[in-house]
């Protein structure tokens, strides 16, 4: 969080405790909004796998970008590490209890997409079809 939303925080009262919490809040959010974290904690969902392999199965990901989430997620206690001291070596990521139950959230939204996308689709075919055209 930076300095001035702090500073506003304070200014209207609101407690270091809150602020920290607030803080911890906006951080989670952004994480587990993260299209790059829904993608692997939802395809880690079946159990572990290796980075080879989730690079495979994440289309679009490049490999810099899932080192980065999965660093982060490790960070947060979502999913774990292990690496096997083998020739060659073998890494394998899976879901902690902690990532497991952000991975059942996430498929009860991923359903209530499923449920509800023709209605999404045609709000949205009726939102656009009723905004003025561009200049």
């Amino acid at each position: 969080m930076d300095s001035a939303l702090r500073s506003q925080l304070a200014a209207a009262g609101v407690g270091p405790e809150c602020t920290a919490t607030i803080e911890l809040v906006r951080d989670v959010l952004a994480r587990v909004g993260d299209k790059w974290t829904v993608l692997v904690v939802t395809t880690l969902a079946d159990g572990p796998l290796r980075f080879t392999t989730l690079h495979e199965r994440i289309a679009g990901v490049s490999q810099r970008m899932l080192s980065q989430t999965l660093r982060a997620l490790t960070r947060d206690g979502l999913i774990t590490r292990t690496a096997y001291a083998e020739v060659p070596p073998r890494v394998e990521y899976a879901l902690t209890p902690l990532g497991r139950s952000l991975s059942d959230t996430v498929a009860h939204v991923v359903r209530w997409v499923q449920e509800h996308q023709v209605e999404i689709a045609r709000n949205r075919e009726v939102f656009e079809g009723s905004e003025p055209a561009a200049p």
